[in-house]
């Protein structure tokens, strides 16, 4: 996948960032990482430039990102309520749970969205809550952007600095990401943990 993702970059240039970067929102297995540090790489021997890849990956990013915020406006708390309605015994998961996590996410959620642009695999996922809690479209765009500029210039400068060695650093953020994914998958190990054992109880 790596050899594929550099050759289209270094084929269409800006468009080619542009549109890897927007895949890679909307299908999260396109790492980000090798985009960005090989888009810093590429300013060192073409006519690119960091500001110029930083720019295109950021608006590459939010046409993603709005597509999903889109897709879960449509989806919506009360779609996915009916969902719970016919499916909940199977999944142990009840209407409470959901306007427990819409709550929190209406206090929390623009934090949210600024802190997890920066989390693999998450960064891409949390515009389908920010959307189906009924985010205000501005202040979610607002956050998004931040969040999403300050990832796009860490790692773009990075291969800008370290050049033909941008490898190596892909091979620091896949440790980064892999710790993440432990991180994520036992969170939903307890979460399933606790639900089951709740469900008993009842």
């Amino acid at each position: 996948m790596e050899s594929w993702i550099t050759d289209i970059m270094e084929q269409y240039g800006y468009f080619g960032i542009l549109l890897m970067i927007a895949l890679e929102n909307l299908f999260p297995p396109i790492p980000s990482e090798v985009i960005l540090t090989f888009g810093g790489f590429m300013t060192t021997y073409t006519n690119l430039t960091p500001v110029g890849v930083i720019i295109v990956a950021t608006l590459g990013s939010l046409i993603g990102a709005i597509i999903l915020y889109i897709i879960g406006r449509l989806l919506g708390v009360e779609r996915l309520e009916r969902i719970i309605d016919r499916w909940g015994k199977v999944l142990r998961v009840k209407k409470e749970d959901v306007r427990k996590a819409d709550a929190w996410f209406d206090k929390y959620g623009y934090w949210a969205v600024l802190l997890c642009r920066m989390v693999p695999l998450i960064r891409s996922l949390i515009s389908l809550p920010a959307g189906m809690s009924g985010m205000k479209f501005v202040p979610f765009l607002f956050f998004t952007t931040i969040g999403t500029l300050i990832w796009n210039t860490i790692l773009v400068s990075v291969g800008t600095a370290v050049g033909g060695n941008w490898n190596e650093i892909v091979e620091f953020m896949d440790v980064y990401s892999n710790i993440v994914y432990a991180i994520i998958a036992l969170v939903a190990l307890v979460i399933l943990y606790l639900y089951i054992r709740r469900a008993k109880k009842f």
